[in-house]
C-alpha cells in the first residue's frame, strides 16, 4: 500500500510583528526545517497519529462534525483544527489518515510549529480524499481568502465540492481553522508555509490575501537563538496574546479609521499625537507599536531589495525595542540575546514569533555570522546549559520552499 509524506516549513518572521491580525503586512521567511506526517491513506473516515516523541500521546478521531476539542495544550489540537476547517468549508473527507508525525522545527519557539501541523495535516487529509492544491496564485483564490480571514465566527455554510483548492485560498483557510486552538492570529503563519520560496523572504499582505516574493541578498544570513522560554499560543501565552489583540482593536476604534489607511498617512507623528489624546496609556503604546512596525515592514522590503544590510538591520532593532516597550511582549532572555548578537557583530536582532519567550532572530553578514553564534554559545548558553547549545537552541536558518505532499520513499 502507498504512503506519502505531507511536509510543511516553520518560519521565522523577519520583521512585522503583531500586525497580521491587524491587516498590516509582515516579512518572513520559510525555513529549511519542517513538521512532517508520513501516512498511509485509510478507507474509515478517522485520524489516527502518533509521534516518535514520548511525551506526544498518540491520539484518534473521526472525521465528522462537530470534531471535539482536545485539552487546553494538547498536540492534537492543530490536527483536529485542520480537519474542522476542511468539514467546516465543505470538504467531504470521506477517507482518513493513519501515521507518524516527526519533524525538526523546535516546539514553542515562535517558529510556526503548530502552523505548520495544521498545514501538513491538511495537505495529508487533501491528498487521502483526492484533493489537490494549485501551486499558481488561483484567480478565484486571492478573493476568497480575504473572505475567509475577515469573518471571527465560525463557518457555518457547506460549499460545493472541488477538486482542488488553490494555495491563498487554504492559507486563509488554516488560518481561520487554527482559531480552534484558541488564539486570534492573523494568517501569516499559514501563508509563509504554504507560499515559502527558496532563496526569498515573502511580503504577505491581507485583505486580500497576496504573497509577494522578495530575494534575500546572497550575502545575508539569518541566525536563530532560542531564549529556551517556552512559548506555547495553545497553552500559558494564549491569554496574553489575545489580550493584544483585542487591544488593538479597541485602539483602532478610539482613533478611528482603518490601520491601513493610519500607516499611510504621510504625517505619521500627526497619527500618534492624535492617537495619545484619546486612548488610555496601555492602549496608545499597543496602538503606536502596530502602525510604527507597519510603516517599518515598508522601509525594511525596500532595504532588502536594495540589499542595504545595514538599513534592515536597524529596522529590526526598532522594531524590538517597540515590541519591548509599547507591545510589552519581549523577555530579560530574548533582550538578552539581541544584545550580545548586536555587540558580536549582528547587523540587527529582534524577537520574532508572538513573544512571551521563543526566539530571536539576528541578521549577519557572511564573515560575521560565526562570531555572533559563537557569542551566544559562550555568554548566553553556556551559563544556563552548563555546555554547547544543542542543534534546536541556535542554528542559521535558510529561506526554503513551501509545504507540500508526495510519496513517502523508503531506503
Amino acid at each position: 500500500m502507498s504512503r506519502w509524506r505531507a511536509v510543511a516549513p516553520g518560519r521565522v518572521n523577519l520583521i512585522g510583528e503583531h500586525t497580521d491580525y491587524n491587516g498590516l503586512p509582515v516579512l518572513p521567511i520559510a525555513i529549511d526545517r519542517a513538521i512532517r506526517i508520513e501516512f498511509r491513506v485509510t478507507d474509515d473516515a478517522a485520524v489516527r497519529l502518533h509521534s516518535p516523541v514520548e511525551r506526544f500521546a498518540p491520539f484518534a478521531f473521526r472525521l465528522r462534525r462537530p470534531i471535539r476539542a482536545a485539552n487546553r495544550g494538547d498536540w492534537s489540537t492543530y490536527v483536529r483544527a485542520a480537519a474542522r476547517g476542511l468539514l467546516e468549508h465543505g470538504i467531504d473527507l470521506r477517507r482518513g489518515i493513519e501515521g507518524t508525525v516527526s519533524g525538526d522545527v523546535p516546539v514553542a519557539s515562535g517558529l510556526s510549529s503548530s502552523s505548520a501541523l495544521v498545514v501538513a495535516s491538511a495537505l495529508a487529509l487533501l491528498k487521502a480524499n483526492g484533493m489537490g492544491v494549485e501551486d499558481g496564485p488561483g484567480d478565484g483564490g486571492a478573493g476568497r481568502a480575504a473572505a475567509e480571514l475577515a469573518p471571527d465566527e465560525d463557518p457555518a455554510s457547506e460549499r460545493p465540492a472541488a477538486k482542488t483548492v488553490s494555495r491563498l485560498e487554504l492559507a486563509a483557510l488554516m488560518a481561520r481553522a487554527e482559531r480552534f486552538a484558541g488564539s486570534r492570529g492573523g494568517g501569516m503563519d499559514q501563508a509563509a508555509c504554504l507560499h515559502g520560496v527558496e532563496g526569498h523572504a515573502l511580503c504577505i499582505e491581507f485583505e486580500p490575501l497576496r504573497v509577494t516574493p522578495v530575494a534575500v541578498p546572497e550575502r545575508w544570513r539569518w541566525v536563530v537563538a532560542s531564549s529556551l522560554e517556552r512559548a506555547e499560543k495553545s497553552a500559558g501565552a494564549r491569554d496574553a496574546y489575545n489580550e493584544r489583540a483585542r487591544q488593538c482593536r479597541e485602539a483602532l476604534r478610539g482613533v478611528g479609521g482603518g490601520y491601513r489607511d493610519l500607516v499611510a498617512e504621510p504625517d505619521l507623528d500627526g497619527v500618534l499625537r492624535r492617537a495619545r489624546g484619546v486612548l488610555a496609556p496601555a492602549l496608545f503604546r499597543r496602538f503606536r507599536h502596530v502602525v510604527t512596525e507597519g510603516r517599518r515592514v515598508a522601509l525594511a522590503e525596500g532595504a532588502m531589495r536594495d540589499g542595504d544590510l545595514g538599513r534592515f538591520g536597524e529596522l529590526m532593532v526598532q522594531s524590538h525595542a517597540s515590541l519591548r516597550d509599547d507591545y510589552e511582549v519581549s523577555t530579560a532572555s530574548l533582550d538578552e540575546i539581541v544584545e550580545i548578537a548586536l555587540e558580536a557583530g549582528a547587523a540587527g536582532a529582534r524577537l520574532t514569533g508572538a513573544g512571551f519567550g521563543g526566539c530571536v532572530v539576528a541578521l549577519c553578514e557572511e564573515r560575521t555570522a560565526g562570531t555572533v553564534m559563537e557569542a551566544l554559545a559562550t555568554r548566553f548558553f553556556a551559563p544556563r546549559l552548563g555546555g554547547s547549545p544543542g542543534r534546536d537552541a541556535i542554528f542559521a536558518a535558510k529561506a526554503s520552499g513551501g509545504a507540500g505532499v508526495g510519496r513517502a520513499h523508503h531506503k
